[in-house]
This record gives C-alpha cells, sequence and structure tokens, in this order.
C-alpha cells in the first residue's frame, strides 16, 4: 500500500480528465497505463510539467460512449485523482506511466474544449476528504483479520499481505479497507461493482462492502471445496 501524504491536490484548479469504460484507479492503489492516443500524450505532457495529478474517469454507463469515443462522451460523476509515479517515454512519444491512486474526487463541471488543449479538463471537488472514524470501522477490522487469517479465504493470493496489514496497527482501518476493496477477486460482472466502489464516499459503507464481498467469495470458496480434491490442470488457480 503506498502512502499519499505527502502529496498536495490543489482542487482549485482544473485538472487533466482521463475517462475509461471501467474504473481502473482506486485510492492507495497504483495502476500502469500505456498512453498511445495523441490527446492523452499530450494531456501526460502537460501534467509531468505540473503536478503530475489526472483524474481517472468512467463513461456513463452503456454502450454509447464507443460511438462517441474521439469526441466527448458523457462521464461519470466519481473520479481517483491519480499521481504519476514512474514514467517512460518511448521515441515515438508514447508513454509508460504508473498512475498512484491519492484520492476520491468527484467532477463539478467540465471545460469548454479549447482549439490548442487535445485532452479534457474539468474542475474536481474532494470526496471522503475528511478525518475517518478508524474506532467505528475496529468491528470490522477485526472481522476481516479473524476470516483472512483462518478458513477458506486464507486461499486468496492477498490474504496472507491483507492478514498481515490488519495486525499492523499503525495502518489505518479506513486504509486497509481500499487495499481490500480495490484488490479483491472479481469477475467481468462486478466492472460496475468497481465503480459504484469508487462512488462510495464513506468508509463505513465501503466497510459494508469489502464485508459482504468477502462472505459472498467464502461462500464460493466453500462449495467449490470438493472440486479442489481433483487434480487441477497445469496453470490454472483459484484466484
Amino acid at each position: 500500500m503506498s502512502d499519499q501524504t505527502t502529496i498536495h491536490v490543489n482542487f482549485a484548479r482544473p485538472m487533466p480528465v482521463f475517462p475509461l469504460n471501467v474504473a481502473v484507479l482506486m485510492p492507495h492503489a497504483v495502476a500502469p497505463l500505456e498512453i498511445f492516443e495523441p490527446r492523452y500524450r499530450q494531456m501526460t505532457s502537460d501534467a509531468l510539467d505540473g503536478p503530475g495529478l489526472i483524474a481517472m474517469a468512467v463513461f456513463e454507463a452503456g454502450e454509447k460512449w464507443k460511438s462517441e469515443y474521439h469526441a466527448r462522451p458523457a462521464i461519470r460523476p466519481a473520479v481517483c485523482v491519480g499521481h504519476i509515479a514512474e514514467h517512460f517515454k518511448w521515441p515515438d512519444g508514447r508513454y509508460a506511466i504508473v498512475l498512484q491512486g491519492v484520492c476520491r474526487g468527484r467532477v463539478v463541471h467540465e471545460l469548454a474544449a479549447g482549439e490548442s488543449k487535445l485532452y479534457r479538463e474539468a474542475m474536481i471537488e474532494p470526496v471522503g476528504m475528511g478525518k475517518e472514524d478508524d474506532e467505528q470501522l475496529e468491528t470490522y477490522r477485526e472481522r476481516f483479520c479473524t476470516s483472512l487469517a483462518d478458513g477458506p479465504l486464507t486461499d486468496l493470493r492477498l490474504a496472507k499481505d491483507a492478514a498481515r496489514h490488519l495486525k499492523n496497527s499503525q495502518i489505518p482501518t479506513s486504509v486497509i479497507i481500499e487495499f481490500l476493496g480495490a484488490n479483491l477477486p472479481e469477475s467481468h460482472a462486478d466492472l460496475e461493482a468497481r465503480y459504484q466502489w469508487l462512488a462510495a464516499d464513506d468508509a463505513g459503507e465501503r466497510a459494508r462492502i469489502v464485508s459482504k464481498r468477502l462472505d459472498g467469495l467464502a461462500t464460493l470458496l466453500r462449495k467449490a471445496a470438493p472440486q479442489r480434491m481433483v487434480e487441477t490442470p497445469k496453470g490454472c488457480h483459484w484466484n
């Protein structure tokens, strides 16, 4: 998990907006991206010359964005503000970047398109930036620690690291909840759930979402346990 305490976000200034069809970035997580379109090359170059911030947005639900992709398809309000933690530029102008999720945000309004600026910009307001009450989340912390340290959920790839983080009192419960929410296994059908997770501005709500997902995974793993007695084909796993 990353520490964003030294990254300053100035919400008084417009921010570059990079919309995709799914929420790829969450707070306290990282997302590697390849930047090849001219508008997003310009966006990355400008961001690197400035504070290095990009608001990762999500297109409105449905398929309409596909036909409007090269214009300005409608976007949903919830975004994740990311900081370019690492970058590499190829000779042909493409970038490889690693975005570090800093915080949640909400689109207030988009700026009008400019002649020289190819990418979109918007005014963003912070979401969930108040101090989280870890005491209210302590019950969830204890529950998650128990379920990830013993039982079917120990088979999850992240279980060992998550259990270790949960036992570390120096890591706030709200941060661990973000880690779990961003990294729990999900199917294609859960893409909408990823956006709803991003849009959840209350730590208690996010804790309830994680608890429900862990319960569902535990049930699935229990039901699948008899099948695991059969030899698994090479290259397959339960994550």
